[in-house]
């Protein structure tokens, strides 16, 4: 038996001291926990495997069980953010990953880095559960979509500035330094949540088990269920490449970490155009069209890669560009889409979309390191079926009519 929300529906009350444009910029900077807590490292990734003396399954440790706790830790706090409010699970959440990372910095073996890693996710993962559930909150509509693409914009920007401060960081300091770095991050982030107005306009009233149930309420939404699925497949290819493009680059390329840094953040452009290049076409064309032209373009991309990508650095950020353009425009009509299924347990709700989508790319990581000598030609076949899949997925989800109806704004009313 469900029971019933404390309080009165809308949006969440004004910032006092945040303003409008400081919530925007601090659910931007909580959305980004993910690249911000994997990127900066990653130039210095294959570095740490010769620091440590250890192979490079075992430091990629780091990555994988970063990603597996941070998936877990969302689910965990999604739920008691509907409970008990954003601001007190921010707060909480925001404190152990500062001190974490903190930790991280210290750590003297490889083993007591992967242990304060988990702890650094566990704490993170906060900020990603409540990200979402906030710009629902707080905005409505045509607002909600803009405002995720506008975080979603600023979001990626961290994709393309972590991985150059850190490899230009390098020369001066050692991995330790970026951990600090994180430590640094997580301080100022807690200092914003410090204050941050509540955004919560309802709180459920059920006993913490009953909060975590609320996931399997989410879930049984058929079209909750079904655009989940097919938006969290585009994160296995996403984070299929950032796992290996230290590899292909540094490894297959022979390029410096600072050259390595410079073809990550092509790629980080295009992640960056995604979200604006779908409010420019969504002002001419309905959304259903748009989705679907994103998973063909994808595909498209991915065969690009798997032809030209070993051909050199160049032709490889080039074949990679549209496919990540399109996976990262497609972003923004999966989440607002989502949400717009939900009109309870946002909390829920926002955390299975990360989380799911953090799976996925977990997948995405292990299906791309099967094969270490073909790494490009393994990049370029998930984007093509996680195009193929995703589009069929789309389709289907149009013939069985499963989602709630959300009207695109006719052109004269933008």
């Amino acid at each position: 038996m469900d029971v019933a929300l404390q309080g009165s529906p809308g949006a969440g009350p004004r910032q006092r001291y945040l303003g409008d444009r400081g919530l925007i910029v601090l659910i931007a900077v909580l959305s980004a926990f993910v690249p911000l807590s994997t990127d900066l490292y990653l130039p210095a990734l294959p570095g740490m495997s010769g620091y440590f003396q250890v192979a490079a399954g075992t430091a990629n440790l780091t990555l994988i069980l970063f990603f597996i706790f941070f998936a877990a830790g969302i689910l965990f706090w999604g739920p008691l953010s509907d409970r008990y409010g954003r601001r007190p699970v921010l707060l909480t959440g925001l404190s152990l990953y500062t001190a974490a990372s903190a930790a991280c910095a210290l750590s003297g073996d490889i083993w007591s880095l992967i242990f304060f890693r988990i702890l650094q996710a566990a704490g993170g993962s906060a900020a990603s559960a409540v990200a979402t559930a906030m710009v629902k909150d707080v905005y409505e509509g045509r607002r909600r979509e803009s405002v995720l693409a506008i975080v979603q914009s600023m979001v990626v920007i961290s994709p393309a500035v972590a991985p150059v401060i850190g490899a230009f960081m390098l020369p001066f300091t050692s991995w330790r330094g970026l951990f600090w770095a994180l430590a640094l991050i997580g301080a100022v982030s807690l200092a914003g949540s410090c204050l941050l107005t509540e955004t919560l306009p309802s709180r459920y009233t059920g006993t913490i088990l009953q909060s975590f149930r609320r996931l399997g309420t989410v879930l049984i939404n058929p079209g909750f269920a079904a655009l989940l699925i097919v938006f969290s497949l585009v994160s296995t290819a996403s984070l299929a490449f950032i796992a290996d493009s230290s590899y292909i680059y540094e490894d297959g390329f022979g390029l410096s970490e600072q050259w390595f840094s410079f073809f990550f953040a092509i790629n980080a452009v295009a992640m960056i155009l995604g979200p604006l290049l779908y409010l420019r076409l969504s002002r001419s064309f309905a959304r259903g069209p748009v989705i679907a032209s994103c998973f063909i373009a994808m595909i498209a991309g991915g065969a690009l890669i798997c032809l030209i990508g070993s051909t050199g650095p160049v032709f490889f950020a080039l074949a990679l560009f549209p496919a990540t353009l399109m996976g990262s425009c497609v972003r923004t009509p999966g989440a607002f889409l989502m949400l717009e299924q939900q009109k309870q347990d946002t909390g829920s709700a926002s955390a299975l979309i990360n989380c799911t989508s953090l799976v996925f790319g977990c997948a995405g990581i292990l299906v791309a390191t099967l094969d270490p000598g073909n790494l490009i030609l393994i990049l370029g076949a998930i984007y093509v079926s996680v195009g193929a899949v995703c589009l069929a997925g789309w389709r289907l989800i149009g013939r069985l009519n499963i989602i709630r109806d959300v009207p695109d704004m006719p052109p004269a009313a933008r």
